[in-house]
């Protein structure tokens, strides 16, 4: 299945958060209609507030809470590990209540954006947690590397596929 990554763009001055919120669901239910026949998945993807101080969306929180009200196995969460980490943290706890509405994961570390194991998110564990919960779609890397970027892809993959074995054990 193919997927298109949705933001939910800025704040709209003089509407209330629960307005833009039911206006988001409504719209997205819309755009669910039409990807089925296409055969797409729609994604739609928070942005911490500290880099995108105007977005809307900032919390996989909040884009659990609309896909269950759009209720279109068309429609998931893209869960950035990264923008979740700077803005609330608690990355396990949200994927284990709602694992079947995460479409696709993004892989990055606090602070600077860069590589698994630069930062302070412990990746062996987010994998671990993946595997555990039976996340079997794509982990994209979205990182700036420190380092070689090939190098740091190939320990990135090795450290996710380990992380899973260890799960599988």
């Amino acid at each position: 299945m193919s997927q298109i990554i949705l933001l939910s763009g800025k704040r709209v001055e003089g509407l209330s958060h629960e307005a833009q919120k039911q206006t988001s669901i409504e719209n997205l239910k819309r755009a669910a209609e039409l990807v089925a026949k296409e055969n797409i998945q729609i994604v739609i993807e928070p942005i911490d507030a500290l880099e995108n101080p105007t977005i809307y969306l900032t919390t996989v929180t909040e884009g659990f809470e609309m896909v269950r009200q759009i209720g279109s196995h068309d429609v998931k969460v893209l869960y950035d590990f990264y923008h979740e980490q700077r803005g609330f943290g608690n990355l396990i706890e949200k994927m284990e209540g709602n694992i079947d509405l995460i479409g696709l994961v993004h892989i990055a570390d606090v602070p600077g954006r860069h590589e698994p194991g630069a930062g302070e998110i412990d990746y062996r564990n987010v994998y671990r947690k993946l595997a555990e919960l039976g996340y079997n779609k794509f982990i994209a890397m979205e990182f700036y590397p420190t380092g070689d970027p090939v190098d740091l892809l190939k320990r990135a993959r090795l450290e996710a596929t380990q992380a899973a074995r260890v799960q599988g054990s």
